[in-house]
C-alpha cells in the first residue's frame, strides 16, 4: 500500500522501504508502536501540516470561579530560614490536543469600538462618504494606530493569559472579579490532528519518512550487540552502519521541517 490510511498500514509501508518481505526487519511490535507514536508526536508539535487552527468557545461556571479566586502555599526551610510562597491558581483546564493559544476573546473590552460613540465609529463615519477618493493605506494605519493603544491603554492587556501545554492549563492574568460566571471566552488555538480521525495523515510525505527512519535506528540498535556474529554463509550483520544510516535520515528530515515546514512563532514588535 504506497498510500497507507491506517497505522497498520503504514507499519507495512515502512517495513516494505526497509527490505520486507526480501529482508527481515528485526523489530518488535511495541518498538513499532513506539515508532509510530514518536512520529506522530514529532509530526503534530512542529509541522504546520500536523496541526490545524481552530475556535475553542468556552462558558465560566461555578468551579471555575472558585478555582480562580484560590491560592495554594508552599513553605521552604533552608536552615534556620523558612520562606513561604504563595502562588494562584487561575487557570482553566484546556483539552490535552491543543499545542498552543494565540488569543482569548472575552477578556476585556475594545474601548475603541464599543459603542456607538468610539474613535473608529466615528472615523468611518467621517469619511465613508469620502471612500472613492480616500487614500485606504492611511486609513488603515490610523486605524491599527488606534487598537495599539486599546491594547496597552485597556487593562494593560499585553500579557492578559499564559498557557502551559505540558499541563494543559490556560492561566488568566486579569482581574477575577471580571470574569463572572457565565462569562463566554473564545479561544484561538493550534490543535492537533488526530490520524484516526484524518486519516490523510498516515500518508503524509513526511511521517512516512520520519517514520521509516526512526523504524531503521531502531533496527539497527537491535543489531549492534550481533555486531561480529557470523550468519550461515558468510555473512555479518553491520547493525552499526544501519543504524548511523537512520540517525542520519533523521537528522536530515528533522532540518527540513523544521527549517521550511514548522509554523513561525508569534512576534511582537515593540
Amino acid at each position: 500500500m504506497a498510500s497507507p490510511t491506517s497505522k497498520a498500514e503504514l507499519i507495512t509501508y515502512c517495513k516494505r522501504q526497509l527490505g520486507e518481505p526480501v529482508l527481515q526487519v528485526n523489530i518488535d511490535d511495541e518498538q513499532v508502536n513506539n515508532v509510530i507514536d514518536d512520529t506522530f508526536q514529532f509530526f503534530n508539535e512542529n509541522c504546520y501540516n500536523g496541526q490545524e487552527r481552530c475556535y475553542m468557545y468556552h462558558a465560566i461556571t461555578a468551579d471555575d470561579k472558585t478555582r480562580l479566586a484560590a491560592q495554594t502555599d508552599s513553605t521552604k526551610v533552608e536552615g534556620a530560614v523558612t520562606t513561604t510562597w504563595s502562588e494562584d491558581t487561575n487557570y482553566i483546564p484546556i483539552p490535552p490536543h491543543v499545542v498552543g493559544i494565540s488569543k482569548v476573546y472575552g477578556l476585556v473590552g475594545n474601548s475603541i469600538r464599543s459603542n456607538l460613540f468610539g474613535i473608529e465609529y466615528r472615523m468611518f463615519l467621517n469619511d465613508l462618504y469620502a471612500f472613492g477618493s480616500l487614500d485606504i493605506l492611511n486609513y488603515f494605519m490610523t486605524k491599527q494606530y488606534l487598537e495599539t493603544l486599546d491594547m496597552v491603554l485597556n487593562n494593560g492587556s499585553f500579557q492578559q493569559f499564559r498557557y502551559t501545554q505540558r499541563r494543559d492549563r490556560l492561566y488568566l492574568d486579569i482581574d477575577k472579579d471580571f470574569l463572572e460566571v457565565g462569562t463566554n471566552l473564545l479561544i484561538e488555538c493550534h490543535r492537533m490532528i488526530d490520524p484516526n480521525d484524518a486519516t490523510e495523515a498516515y500518508n503524509d510525505p513526511f511521517v512516512k519518512r520520519y517514520a521509516t527512519a526512526l523504524m531503521k535506528k531502531q533496527w539497527g540498535q537491535n543489531l549492534i550487540k550481533y555486531q561480529n556474529v557470523q550468519l550461515p554463509g558468510g555473512m555479518n550483520l553491520n547493525g552499526r552502519e544501519i543504524y548511523e544510516d537512520g540517525v542520519t535520515s533523521l537528522r536530515m528530515i528533522e532540518g527540513e521541517v523544521l527549517s521550511k515546514y514548522a509554523i513561525p512563532p508569534m512576534d511582537m514588535i515593540g
